[in-house]
């Protein structure tokens, strides 16, 4: 039963009957919304996104879906809620700072106006919130800085896996998680490249889905990002709401304590985090199941994989993907032109495989627990 936020607080003592109605199921949570207006208690099958829907079209706000996410964000800190991905029924949500501030015409969080009825979050758990937001005013998009992502997202937009209005959006929130974890936004514009064409929000294999691919299964990528029980959940998630769950993710598998992240360990992560034990560059790696072709030596499924292979195929597919083979001004002064073409075009790779490597690849893929569907991508 839905307890609409502006029914009159019931008045103390009015009827006999209410000593008796307190023992029917439902009464207690029934009363405190009537007697807390601005309070929400969460009820099973909510989720955090889904009230915040409800509440927006309540009140006749219109929110993107980025917003959307941000608000839940918002609204987690101002409950005291620390993972917004985990919430039970019984829980109480601070309505008021949300509803005030669209009163108010705002339909981006301030963090500023904090809820002073709520528990607040701790400042590690509300700083990417108020991080993003700094971002989103600071940065705009660097084509020289960053082109391979520059054009990942131009591609994005084209493709319909961005709208073009959050665009700004998800460049901020790479670089963000970028930062955090220590890898190159370029080189995270290649991983999702080869496991999502570019950042398509829909991309599954069935088993794995989204941008970067969360895998369903016990300790996989989606039940490590709180969609176990719902993995294709994800599918419904927008590129911007899908980075919060990478960063999620990243800090699971512990990327960043690995200092600055190379192309090669930052695409294992998510490919076959066991392999990352193996360093050396040329050494043959288990991974099983069907991969891309880019991603064996000399692209031939049938030899081995090694992390040299994996960071060459990533960098070619990145560029045969953006078109750009031949992209190079004649001009010296283009420096965008020249920095997409470095960027895109790696060196070739000539290390021959071997009968002996072959086998080593097969003899480690034994050791390692999952097998991957072959990616497809659907839209």
């Amino acid at each position: 039963m839905r307890i609409e936020s502006n029914l009159p607080k019931t008045p103390v003592g009015s009827t006999s009957a209410t000593s008796v109605a307190v023992s029917r199921p439902g009464f207690s949570t029934a009363m405190s919304q009537m007697q807390s207006p601005h309070v929400k208690v969460i009820q099973a099958g909510d989720t955090l996104t889904s009230i915040v829907r409800d509440q927006a079209q309540r009140q006749g706000v219109k929110l993107s879906p980025a917003e959307e996410f941000r608000w839940t964000q918002a609204l987690a800190a101002d409950s005291g809620i620390q993972n917004p991905n985990a919430i039970f029924p019984g829980q109480k949500l601070q309505l008021q700072n949300m509803l005030n501030q669209w009163q108010a015409g705002q339909t981006q969080p301030n963090p500023q106006a904090a809820n002073t009825a709520a528990q607040p979050l701790s400042h590690t758990a509300a700083q990417p919130l108020s991080t993003t937001a700094a971002l989103s005013k600071a940065n705009v998009i660097n084509a020289v800085a960053h082109p391979v992502l520059s054009q990942t997202l131009d591609r994005a937009v084209a493709r319909g896996f961005i709208p073009k209005v959050e665009k700004q959006d998800v460049y901020n929130k790479v670089l963000q998680v970028a930062n955090k974890h220590k890898f190159s936004p370029d080189d995270f514009a290649r991983l999702t490249l080869m496991e999502s064409d570019g950042m398509n929000p829909q991309a599954s294999n069935t088993r794995c889905h989204g941008i970067i691919q969360f895998c369903d299964g016990p300790d996989r990528g989606a039940a490590e990002v709180g969609f176990g029980k719902a993995p294709k959940s994800i599918l419904g998630l927008s590129v911007y709401q899908q980075l919060h769950l990478v960063d999620t993710y990243f800090d699971k598998v512990g990327l960043k304590k690995e200092g600055a992240v190379p192309l090669d360990e930052l695409y294992l992560a998510v490919l076959q985090p066991a392999a990352r034990s193996e360093k050396r560059p040329e050494e043959p790696l288990g991974i099983p199941g069907k991969q891309a072709k880019y991603l064996y030596e000399g692209r031939d499924p049938q030899g081995p994989m090694t992390r040299a292979s994996i960071s060459q195929g990533l960098m070619q597919n990145a560029s045969d993907r953006l078109s750009f083979k031949n992209y190079r001004s004649n001009s010296a002064g283009n420096n965008v032109a020249n920095a997409i073409h470095n960027a895109l075009n790696p060196a070739t790779d000539n290390n021959p495989s071997s009968a002996a490597r072959i086998r080593l690849q097969v003899q480690k893929a034994a050791d390692y627990d999952a097998v991957e569907a072959p990616k497809v991508w659907l839209r």
